[in-house]
């Protein structure tokens, strides 16, 4: 069942540091927050009242540094304990806390650090150091000190000992500190501040805090042009997580696997706010690649994972039933066709008839669950995905599994979801209907338009003020092209910014040429190209595993290809193709951090390739 919480107060009034006193009152001896240090060691866990302990502590020593209500402190770290306390810490100070990615090019951390404003800068380590110790120099930027969570080298002259990341928050006390002025390290003790009397500041600040106030700015990945901070407060977050815990039931104290980074909106929701409004429990994940095998281990009860993730996971399930025997198979198969019945059914608004319940109930348990077993899977009773279009071959791969992958839209300027289907209504292919609260329009070009109190309130300018993105009416253009069917459903078409418009003049959503081409398990990733030309051409980044033979690559590639062009348009087809031989990743340059396409990217790099495919 959904938790039943005691809420301090009107949701639009409340905030975060409420929300974190109330646990600790409420729910003070249950787990928050577990980390491991390795791979294969045990986790370390602090529970709601220790969490609100450590925050009050490390408030008290960022206060010592010189933060200050209402400004900006950045942060870029993976997803482990210094990162999540910090973030509360300093929201408890008034100040706002803003994660930039791990995987940001230099020059995009110096565009945040100067548009930000920021003084102070928490940073992991030595890798981070590289891109961030030039700042302290740079007369662009207001950056005075870092602060360092690891380690690290900092130069060939300066070094110091600081926070030793694997042992217990105690060592906070070890602090390293890089001055602007001076230019030396040494150890600040932030853990001493707060020891000596200080952590009155904590309690006094955030009694301050009104729901209005910005909670934390998130500058947008993008796929194009400088990242835009997008101010979030704390009654947009408030009411999105009141929205969500009403929508989907869960487990009491559901555990959260927090692998995304908190760079993004929507694991700054899932790893930080809604288990804070919750008072569920998390588990930190540092790096993603080990996503898989934590899953195996803690077998959660949800799970959220963008397309990309979904895809990855339903391959390596597929490569595992391909080495079945052909009988065990043919058993998984007449399983799964009775699972994707049942969805049919409950999609349709229908109680599924009592034979195909009884039938579903005993193929779970004898055939799916000991496969769903082996990804840790076994257990979910939500799981969502969003961010970029969710192929239909994946959803129904896991519908085969019963399991509905929970399609929902939204932007970071909505707060992360918007709309969503849920169990009790959804629509495959769809992105579900809007939360409580929130009103949703096409324009007439077909622009999904979107108002009510979860949407941001502005862009950040240079000189911290904001900028009000809404009309006078009080709504936001999303760039996003959809439109609303009879029963209230989300279908999205496109983005306005990213159509194609061909020299004969005609309008093409890449998205969904991409999406179509994707359906084939041999295509993994697709770039379609055509904005001025006469017809359509595409970049295919094929999955050798799902060939039967590797041999064959290129004929299932083309045999993809084909398929798809009989389910789209003339304009839509495509003409020619080239199969690249690398996939892309955020490390590549071709991905953003939440794995959007970043088209602009492959455009720069591909462009001869490109204009090969145009040249006969």
């Amino acid at each position: 069942m959904t938790t039943i919480l005691r809420l301090p107060g009107d949701p639009a009034e409340l905030t975060l540091p409420a929300l974190l006193l109330r646990n600790a009152e409420d729910h003070g001896d249950l787990p928050a927050l577990s980390w491991r240090t390795e791979i294969d060691a045990g986790w370390t866990t602090l529970t709601w009242s220790e969490v609100r302990r450590e925050a009050a502590t490390l408030a008290a020593g960022y206060a010592a540094l010189g933060v200050e209500r209402g400004e900006h402190v950045l942060m870029m770290m993976t997803n482990r304990p210094e990162h999540w306390l910090s973030d509360l810490a300093l929201t408890h100070l008034g100040a706002v806390p803003v994660t930039v990615y791990g995987t940001a090019a230099p020059e995009q951390v110096a565009h945040i650090a100067r548009h930000s404003r920021a003084r102070v800068a928490i940073v992991e380590g030595a890798r981070e150091l590289g891109c961030w110790e030039p700042l302290l120099a740079d007369p662009g930027t207001r950056l005075e000190r870092l602060v360092v969570a690891e380690a690290a080298q900092a130069g060939p002259h300066r070094t110091y000992e600081s926070l030793k990341g694997h042992e217990p928050l105690g060592s906070w006390g070890n602090l390293g500190v890089l001055e602007k002025n001076g230019g030396v390290l040494e150890q600040r003790g932030l853990l001493k501040a707060g020891t000596q009397g200080r952590t009155d500041v904590f309690e006094k600040a955030w009694r301050e805090t009104r729901a209005t106030d910005p909670l934390t700015v998130v500058y947008t990945s993008g796929t194009t042009g400088e990242p835009r901070g997008v101010r979030v407060t704390h009654r947009n977050v408030v009411l999105n997580a009141h929205a969500l815990n009403r929508l989907v039931d869960l487990p009491d104290h559901v555990e959260h696997l927090c692998y995304l980074p908190l760079a993004h909106i929507a694991e700054r929701m899932l790893g930080i706010y809604l288990p804070v409004f919750r008072a569920s429990h998390v588990y930190l994940c540092p790096d993603p690649a080990q996503v898989g095998a934590i899953a195996r281990e803690l077998r959660p009860a949800q799970f959220f994972g963008v397309p990309r993730v979904w895809e990855k996971l339903a391959a390596a399930v597929r490569t595992a039933l391909a080495g079945l025997p052909a009988r065990r198979r043919a058993d998984v198969d007449a399983a799964m066709e009775t699972a994707r019945a049942r969805v049919a059914c409950r999609e349709r608004g229908e109680d599924p008839p009592a034979e195909l319940e009884e039938a579903y109930r005993t193929e779970k348990e004898r055939v799916l669950d000991p496969i769903l077993a082996l990804a840790g899977f076994d257990r979910l009773v939500w799981t969502a995905s969003a961010s970029a279009p969710m192929p239909p071959d994946v959803a129904d791969f896991w519908a085969g599994f019963g399991l509905v992958i929970m399609d929902a839209w939204g932007l970071t300027e909505t707060i992360g979801v918007a709309t969503t289907n849920s169990p009790a209504a959804f629509r495959r292919g769809s992105v579900g209907r809007p939360l409580d609260g929130l009103e949703l329009r096409t324009a007439e070009d077909g622009e999904i338009l979107v108002r009510g109190a979860t949407v941001f309130d502005g862009y950040l300018r240079a000189d911290g003020t904001v900028e009000d993105a809404r009309d006078a009416e009080g709504w936001f253009a999303t760039g996003d092209l959809g439109r609303i069917g009879d029963d209230g459903f989300l279908r999205l078409t496109g983005r306005k910014k990213e159509m194609i418009v061909t020299s004969t003049g005609k309008n093409v959503s890449p998205a969904h040429v991409e999406n179509t081409l994707k359906e084939h398990p041999v295509v993994d990733q697709a770039y379609v190209h055509g904005d001025g030309r006469p017809y359509l051409v595409a970049l295919l980044v094929p999955d050798p595993a799902a060939a039967e033979d590797p041999a064959d690559l290129a004929e299932a590639v083309a045999h993809a290809v084909a398929q798809a062009n009989t389910r789209l348009s003339r304009t839509e087809q495509i003409r020619r193709y080239r199969v690249l031989d690398r996939e892309w990743s955020p490390a590549t340059g071709e991905l953003t951090p939440s794995l959007k396409l970043r088209r602009t990217a492959v455009q720069e790099r591909y462009g001869d390739v490109i204009e090969q495919l145009y040249t006969f």
